[in-house]
């Protein structure tokens, strides 16, 4: 009987769940080997989200070129425009490259990189964003041969250096705490009144002041982009501006960011009223700062910065009306 007992119950027990984690079990047969990078992961690594920003300085460029010549030069808007889209997708694939083949990827909240996740090769994705910065580099080419204005050449190479050593080279100055600076320069001032110089070859007041809003929206995607990642960077050794500051120092200067250029706008409106309308851009500015300013879990940053990034379009697409009305 108890010789039964004894049976039946090894029966049983052979017969349960084995205990543990049958995940562990599964990995320790034998390591995985990454997927490869399908088409969307390529465009996801392209980060669409923040490519408005390259298009808010053409618009205002262009529509301060407006106040100078009512005639609108529309192939070399679309050239500038050309430029300043390539050279933000190839920023985005060196980021990928150099970062991932430092390892600063290798804990990241928001969405995977390529490199870090091993579903593309270092070279191929370096290849990729090096392919980007000469598309970039033709099309300002073209916009030099057309405006005989030949010192551009040597702006074009500065703009493409300063992409790639934001997280390339040896001492990347977005290691530094400087990302927010250079983002500003060419991102904001160079693009806008680049647009605007190489349309009409001189540059109202109205395009610098426009330069500096677009700039400073443009700094506010790269805080929210910080604060998302400050915990990693930190032990990565990614000395940003934030990691320096601290989350409530960028908190408040990310609300700065994006409230001074709706002063701007309100100061352009008192010659051109229709820049009173940007001021609807506030709504979705409004709901980033309280993201930003509430938010529990990094993840949600990843919604501030879509959301800033489409408040800069709207910006840039309000100033273009009310300067070409």
């Amino acid at each position: 009987m108890a010789a039964r007992t004894r049976k039946k119950r090894s029966t049983s027990a052979s017969n349960r769940t084995p205990r543990g984690n049958p995940q562990k079990a599964t990995v320790a047969r034998g390591p995985v080997a990454p997927q490869k990078a399908t088409l969307r992961d390529w465009i996801g690594a392209a980060r669409l989200r923040t490519l408005p920003l390259a298009v808010t300085p053409v618009l205002i460029g262009t529509g301060a070129a407006l106040l100078v010549d009512r005639e609108l030069h529309w192939v070399l808007a679309l050239a500038c425009l050309v430029v300043a889209v390539a050279l933000q997708i190839g920023v985005n694939y060196a980021n990928d490259y150099s970062d991932g083949i430092r390892g600063t990827d290798d804990h990241r909240v928001g969405p995977a990189r390529l490199t870090a996740s091993r579903k593309a090769q270092p070279r191929t994705v370096l290849i990729v964003a090096l392919a980007f910065f000469g598309i970039a580099a033709v099309a300002g080419l073209g916009i030099v041969i057309r405006t005989q204005h030949w010192w551009m050449l040597a702006v074009g190479l500065v703009c493409i250096v300063a992409a790639w050593f934001y997280t390339g080279g040896k001492r990347p100055y977005g290691y530094a705490g400087l990302g927010e600076l250079f983002v500003f320069v060419f991102f904001g001032l160079v693009a806008t009144v680049g647009t605007t110089f190489v349309q009409v070859g001189v540059v109202p007041q109205e395009a610098w002041l426009g330069a500096v809003g677009a700039g400073l929206l443009a700094c506010a995607v790269l805080l929210a982009n910080n604060l998302r990642d400050i915990d990693q960077d930190r032990v990565a050794g990614k000395r940003t501006l934030t990691v320096r500051i601290g989350k409530r120092a960028t908190q408040v200067l990310f609300t700065v960011f994006l409230l001074v250029p709706f002063a701007i706008a309100g100061l352009l409106a008192l010659l051109y009223p229709i820049a009173w309308l940007s001021l609807l851009a506030l709504i979705p500015a409004a709901a980033a700062i309280l993201i930003v300013w509430t938010y529990r879990a990094p993840r949600e940053l990843v919604v501030a910065l879509g959301v800033t990034s489409l408040t800069s379009v709207a910006y840039g697409a309000l100033l273009l009306w009310a300067f070409a009305a």
